[in-house]
């Protein structure tokens, strides 16, 4: 249900789209999503992310912030009425975003409204419900009177991801759209005072917890056979330190010595590039969030890469003499470029001695310098190879 008129409405609002936007971090488990989730779920510059440096916002403006913040407190009001953890507000406030940036818009794809995109020709209910957020919400949660459409406590939701929760409720064309809105959705829901630690009556777990703490003789819900484990933990077998070791999928990189073409001109020099970007590791700012492309070009001192998506940037921008397909000695200042398995990719800013200079990698939204075969061990991305930083169209 992530509709088509999205994109369209991202060309009338400050939106991140697909996978998420950057904002305060909280709580560690997008953390572990991030280093160890799906491939593809990091580095999604977008249409609308293709060089501005973003703000703790998630590239929403002051109206659309405060429009998000007043929704939120609807949300949690109608998770807390119905004595459900704010987990459950949580994963509401998460599938919002990736529907409507939780703003209640009144288009969509076909007859889609609201904050999560509800259809009346679904079942939803009439337009005028729907666009009542806080009939929105309460249909989202619990569904209609019937169980159809089914909402989120309709499922055994508590022993699934955030994602996966989102997901088995809205039924996407985009299953993975949502676990990447965590962070904003946590910086939303701290800036509206909402407890997402809070523990519910009717699902007692707490957010962060699988929510199957109770013991089904006595009442409690069922764990479905998978115990305790938190669904939004790392796998046991999932490095979470960020930068340990190089991993397995490839042999470590090593420095190159190429010089650039005469065209690859840009406003700083590698030099100067590599320690902005070694500097903007330090700071520790989380301004990076899934903005690989747009922080490479920022880098190299232009405001705009000029390019949506970073695999594009590699495999259709950058000149075929120019790409280094698979060459795993890239020289210092080069960009790196990855398929995650989405639409994305992801590019780093090689920084020597077999380092890069990556958004996400370590924590959510901040610039890490780590060794670059992290982006496969931890991803579990493609190589494709490296190119000079060569952006021919930059804002």
């Amino acid at each position: 249900m992530l509709k088509l008129g999205l994109p369209i409405a991202a060309l009338f609002m400050a939106f991140l789209i697909v996978f998420g936007a950057f904002g305060g971090i909280g709580g560690g488990g997008g953390a572990y999503a991030m280093g160890c989730g799906k491939p593809g779920r990091p580095a999604d510059d977008g249409p609308s992310g293709n060089g501005s440096s973003g703000t703790e916002t998630g590239g929403a403006g002051k109206e659309l912030r405060a429009r998000q913040v007043a929704n939120a407190k609807i949300v949690d009001q109608v998770a807390k009425d119905g004595k459900l953890p704010g987990r459950a507000t949580l994963i509401a406030l998460m599938t919002a975003l990736a529907e409507s940036e939780l703003d209640n818009i009144n288009y969509g794809d076909r007859d889609s409204l609201g904050l999560f995109q509800q259809r009346p020709s679904s079942g939803w209910g009439t337009k005028e419900q729907i666009l009542d957020p806080k009939y929105a919400a309460h249909m989202f949660l619990f569904g209609g009177d019937s169980g159809d459409p089914p909402g989120l406590t309709s499922y055994s939701w508590e022993n699934m991801s955030l994602n996966d929760a989102a997901q088995k409720v809205q039924r996407s064309g985009f299953p993975d759209a949502y676990g990447p809105k965590e962070t904003q959705a946590r910086s939303i829901a701290k800036e509206a005072g909402v407890d997402l630690e809070r523990s519910g009556e009717n699902h007692p777990g707490k957010s962060g917890n699988n929510g199957s703490t109770g013991d089904p003789k006595a009442g409690g819900p069922k764990d479905n056979g998978k115990g305790s484990k938190d669904p939004d933990e790392p796998p046991e077998n999932c490095d979470t330190s960020g930068s340990s070791q190089p991993g397995n999928p490839g042999e470590p990189f090593h420095d190159g010595k190429s010089p650039w073409p005469a065209q690859v001109t840009n406003r700083r020099s590698t030099e100067d590039a590599i320690k902005w970007a070694k500097a903007e590791a330090d700071s520790h700012r989380a301004n990076w969030y899934q903005k690989c492309l747009a922080f490479t070009s920022i880098a190299y001192g232009w405001n705009s890469s000029g390019t949506n998506y970073a695999i594009d940037h590699y495999q259709e921008v950058m000149p075929k003499d120019m790409r280094h397909d698979g060459d795993r000695n890239p020289p210092p200042g080069a960009l790196m470029f990855w398929d995650t398995g989405h639409r994305a990719g992801h590019v780093a800013i090689y920084v020597g001695d077999g380092k890069i200079a990556s958004n996400d990698i370590v924590t959510p939204g901040e610039i890490s310098i780590v060794p670059a075969t992290d982006i496969e061990s931890k991803w579990g991305a493609k190589y494709l190879g490296w190119s000079p930083p060569y952006y021919p169209n930059p804002g």
